[in-house]
């Protein structure tokens, strides 16, 4: 599945992400102001590798100049979000939506009806505004998740 669609409104593109973006991609995730704070040691460390880029359906938005704005990841096999990023600079311009929709696309493609998404539990609102649906709580396995997460569905065939 290597499509692309762009967003007119704003110039912002959504393509696979490629090994070079690897680096990208972690700085996105450890800098994130979502984990800061006691969500902190979720990202400390974290690596997105070009080996996860190779092996997952990992897409990036990327303006016009080529900054990569956000990201997610969808593992097929089950199908699930696992993982999300829109950059601090970039909250609040649709990323996180286009991307969304981006992933609706690519699962429906790939036959996938619903995709579980188990939320950093700030962000359970916006899945919610963009049709995912609570199906219950993923309890926290310290000392890897130290806090309960929110457990969506997020259907393919559509929404908000």
């Amino acid at each position: 599945m290597r499509s692309s669609i762009t967003d007119r409104r704003g110039g912002v593109q959504v393509r696979r992400a490629v090994a070079r973006d690897a680096k990208r991609l972690t700085r996105l995730v450890t800098t994130s102001g979502a984990y800061e704070g006691p969500y902190a040691p979720m990202v400390a460390g974290y690596k997105v590798g070009p080996d996860y880029i190779e092996a997952n359906d990992v897409h990036v938005a990327v303006d016009e100049d080529g900054r990569v704005l956000g990201f997610y990841a969808l593992v097929m096999s089950p199908p699930e979000l696992d993982l999300m990023f829109v950059a601090d600079e970039a909250q609040g311009r649709g990323i996180g939506r286009l991307l969304i929709g981006h992933l609706r696309e690519e699962a429906r493609r790939a036959g996938v009806a619903a995709v579980r998404v188990v939320a950093h539990p700030p962000a359970e609102g916006f899945y919610r505004s963009v049709g995912a649906e609570r199906t219950g709580t993923v309890v926290a396995r310290p000392p890897a998740v130290m806090w309960d997460r929110p457990e969506l569905l997020l259907t393919t065939d559509g929404g908000p």
